[in-house]
């Protein structure tokens, strides 16, 4: 490009920016804040001349009509209630409140009377520590034995609320994984699985359910599950202080689960046997998922409730459900109900609610 073509655009360039439009330099436009700063803390100071009541810090006209605050501070009587601060997070229940959960579970009472001797013992222990006298050593990893249905899992979480309670645990969540969720398919990759199982439960319970399907019967070959175990025996001595694992599963398996290998033996002495249900158990059972659904039985139906599970109890077999198939049969039930009901033409709340013996015999043989 010649000269004068130059000079013709830098013409050009000038008629077309406005005064003031444009800096020229980077000095000019840091001049510019500069003067920009200025003008705003003369404003302010001029605010605060005309105005005394307005200070730093405090709300503006629109902040306080956001929040219902007159201008002299004074809450509206129109304004919306704060909410209370512990609202922010939810409120952790008490030891009283948690034993009093504990209590509301049907049946269990070997195993409500061992937790509470367990909190007891701890709580003498932390005593102990402030009076500055010596303790045993003290292991929480537990064993849960029992079939399915027996209120282990159910338990295992009012433990790990009732230990974040009185200080043994920093968060207090349960954190439920099978052999699925510590063992992977491939040489190296089960260490890092179970470490990363173990780093999700830190501060509260491990449960490892069915936990005898990590140690197979000898002869099954190499298997991930004996890597598994070894890196949660290391895991849980590193992480002794914040950490409790519970393995659970049937009692008979989980007796050679614990004799496989020394480091279990060692590590878990405490166990807690979670017995069959009976009838009249299983009946109670029944009646509460009823009443909290506001179903309600006929009396035959109730005479037929009765006997149903005091059948089922005296012919369970090793897989009996419990607490599982009292589920099951309630769910069958509202099913039955269902469709007897919606064949009404009109729904009074009586219909709604009642439950009828025929509906029990058809959801018995679902």
């Amino acid at each position: 490009m010649d000269k004068n073509n130059k000079n013709d655009i830098k013409d050009l360039s000038r008629n077309l920016k406005p005064s003031g439009a444009y800096l020229d330099s980077l000095s000019d436009f840091a001049n510019l804040l500069g003067t920009i700063k200025q003008a705003e803390d003369a404003a302010k100071e001029l605010l605060k001349e005309t105005n005394p009541g307005i200070k730093a810090g405090k709300p503006s006209a629109t902040d306080r009509e956001k929040t219902g605050e007159t201008a002299d501070g004074v809450k509206s009587p129109d304004a919306e209630p704060e909410a209370p601060a512990e609202e922010a997070s939810e409120k952790t229940p008490s030891v009283e409140e948690l034993l009093e959960k504990l209590d509301y579970l049907v049946g269990l009472d070997q195993i409500k009377q061992n937790v509470k001797s367990l909190i007891n013992y701890v709580k003498i222990r932390k005593l102990r520590e402030e009076k500055e006298l010596p303790n045993p050593p003290l292991s929480l990893h537990m064993v849960f034995m029992g079939n399915p249905g027996t209120g282990k899992t159910t338990v295992a979480r009012i433990l790990s609320e009732l230990y974040r309670a009185i200080g043994v645990l920093s968060k207090g969540q349960l954190v439920e994984v099978d052999r699925s969720g510590l063992v992977a398919g491939f040489v190296g990759q089960t260490a890092l699985k179970t470490t990363d199982a173990v780093k999700s439960a830190l501060g509260g319970i491990l449960f490892i359910d069915e936990a005898y399907a990590l140690a197979p019967d000898v002869g099954s070959g190499n298997d991930f599950g004996r890597e598994a175990i070894e890196t949660l025996l290391k895991l849980m001595e590193d992480h002794r202080d914040d950490l409790i694992v519970i393995v659970a599963g049937y009692s008979m398996p989980m007796v050679r689960f614990i004799g496989s290998n020394p480091g279990l033996e060692s590590r878990f002495n405490r166990y807690f046997m979670f017995e069959d249900y009976n009838s009249d158990e299983l009946y109670k059972i029944f009646s509460l998922m009823c009443a909290k659904s506001e179903y309600v039985l006929t009396e035959d139906a109730v005479e037929f409730a009765r006997e149903h599970f005091c059948d089922i109890y005296n012919m369970r077999d090793e897989n009996f459900g419990n607490a599982r198939h009292v589920r099951n049969f309630f769910e069958n039930i509202v099913s039955v109900h269902s469709d007897r009901v919606s064949d009404l033409e009109d729904h009074s709340r009586e219909d709604l609610t009642t439950v009828l013996r025929e509906d029990l015999e058809k959801a018995s043989i679902m």
